[in-house]
């Protein structure tokens, strides 16, 4: 049995868990809006035509942040189609995936349905076809009462009270060849500050957030972000991070440590921030948007079979989940957990069917992936304070990233409900993993909860939530839970995540 020792104290905390790190993303990109959460002849559909069985799964996920419209889709948004009446928008080409958009979903059908789930807009502009006019208007239509063109128009379009939406993102992903508008660092971070500073004269009180690089492999990582702030520092609060993970020519063991390289791409993101900021003599600190990341198999074919080039609503990206997919997706928010003093907000992509927490069929059925079930258990449970976890751990080999710990942590401290929250991952494959916590620093003495997501009887690593079998792979007890005199005791199954709540008796 592989064996971890883990110690928290109450006096080491990396910070408060922030409220807007367990976000997702809703993009106008195969089927997340059209069939996913917009589908007005579903036999659930509310009275605008947004999915209720879809509304009632993202509500129990409750994300706090959702990412809109893009993505890829933004750098060629034309915002004006998609308000005002229906019947009246146009058909437009989405370069980015090669499909119709119809505009039948829009700012105000978004707005609708993100005030149903209860969660906050991030919205992003489009700085690689537009530019700062386009941004300062759209910000005027969402964000202004009313006695001037835009906002005047949504009014007349029936929406009264101003969106009010006040995190922004300035683009998407500009440093991309691949995206359209694609510019370098100078070009984009002029272009940043310009925008920012305009769409701040219009309403102080929004948050932006500069685009950092696309993945940590970019050829231009770092040099990106150190040229972007040098140039918009004083404009911005944050600067994004985007990353996915996927096994490659079977190399699982690499796979499941992911979490290291998510680790190091923080790390150097910060570190360059804060040169830029210790260079230009700035009093604020730029944090982190990480606000696209996941698994994402970019390896296998992009479309269904049958796609053709301009169709609407296509099958993009539609990968099915498995239970390794899930235990790296639980370490993923482990990393995200234990940055949390820098990393403020987080967008898991996407929400539904492309490469989505969620699936759906048209006119059918909607369940849960088995990555949803990590991202549900740390967004309610992680509250209070981040904790320092020490640890110590048995090393597994990997190809990409040398030796690396088999168990992967991170926990929580909430003063109010005197709980502490155990997040725990065992990459082991084929062993269990004892791990033994030291609590000695909290007046805990008794196990309020345990869960494991695991294979059971008759499945694999692969196993899947899939259609006809949408509850195969979920959470279950976990029994080998103790708790003496301040040490906590924690057998994990082999490749499995975990939670662990201990609190005052």
């Amino acid at each position: 049995m592989r064996k971890a020792r883990l110690t928290l104290d109450p006096a080491f905390t990396v910070g408060p868990v922030p409220r807007r790190l367990f976000g997702s993303f809703v993009e106008h990109m195969g089927r997340c809006v059209y069939t996913g959460i917009f589908e007005p002849d579903h036999p659930t559909a509310d009275e605008d035509g947004l999915r209720g069985d879809v509304l009632e799964l993202t509500r129990q996920l409750a994300p706090t942040v959702v990412r809109y419209p893009g993505g890829n889709f933004v750098s060629g948004f034309e915002w004006e189609d998609s308000v005002g009446p229906r019947e009246e928008r146009p058909r437009r080409i989405d370069r980015a995936w090669r499909s119709v958009e119809t505009n039948q979903f829009g700012l105000a059908e978004f707005d609708s349905w993100a005030r149903k789930v209860g969660t906050e807009t991030m919205m992003a502009v489009n700085l690689g076809t537009r530019g700062l006019q386009d941004a300062c208007n759209l910000l005027e239509y969402t964000n202004l009462n009313s006695g001037t063109k835009y906002s005047d128009l949504r009014v007349a379009h029936g929406t009264k009270d101003p969106l009010d939406v006040k995190l922004w993102c300035l683009g998407n992903e500009l440093d991309g060849p691949w995206q359209t508008g694609h510019k370098t660092a100078h070009e984009y971070g002029r272009l940043a500050a310009e925008t920012g500073m305009a769409m701040r004269s219009i309403d102080p009180d929004i948050e932006l957030v500069a685009v950092g690089s696309s993945s940590r492999s970019m050829p231009t990582f770092g040099e990106w972000e150190s040229t972007v702030l040098e140039l918009s520092y004083h404009a911005v609060d944050y600067v994004s991070c985007h990353a996915y993970y996927e096994e490659s020519d079977g190399d699982s063991a690499s796979f499941l440590a992911s979490a290291v390289d998510m680790d190091l791409f923080i790390d150097q993101v910060v570190a360059t921030a804060d040169a830029v900021r210790a260079k230009g003599k700035h009093n604020k600190r730029i944090n982190i948007s990480f606000d696209e990341w996941n698994v994402w198999y970019q390896s296998r074919p992009h479309h269904a079979p049958g796609v053709q080039p301009w169709d609407v609503a296509p099958r993009v990206i539609e990968d099915e989940y498995s239970i390794t997919d899930a235990v790296v997706v639980g370490t993923l928010l482990n990393s995200l957990l234990r940055h949390a003093d820098r990393v403020t907000i987080g967008a898991q992509a996407q929400l539904v069917n492309v490469i989505g927490l969620l699936r759906s069929e048209p006119g059918g059925d909607a369940w849960k992936q088995t990555i949803a079930h990590p991202f549900e258990q740390v967004r309610h449970l992680a509250t209070g304070e981040v904790l320092r976890v020490a640890a110590s751990s048995d090393k597994y080999e990997t190809a990409r990233f040398g030796d690396v710990d088999v168990v992967d942590a991170s926990a929580t401290w909430d003063e109010d409900t005197s709980t502490v929250s155990l997040f725990l991952a065992n990459r082991d494959e084929s062993d269990s993993a004892s791990v033994e916590v030291s609590l000695r620093g909290f007046d805990v003495s008794k196990v309020v909860g345990a869960k494991v997501l695991a294979a059971t009887e008759g499945q694999d690593r692969h196993t899947t939530n899939a259609t006809g079998a949408h509850d195969q792979v979920g959470l279950r007890p976990l029994r080998d839970v103790t708790l003496v005199d301040g040490l906590a005791t924690v057998v994990l199954p082999p490749l499995s995540w975990a939670v662990v709540q201990v609190a005052k008796a």
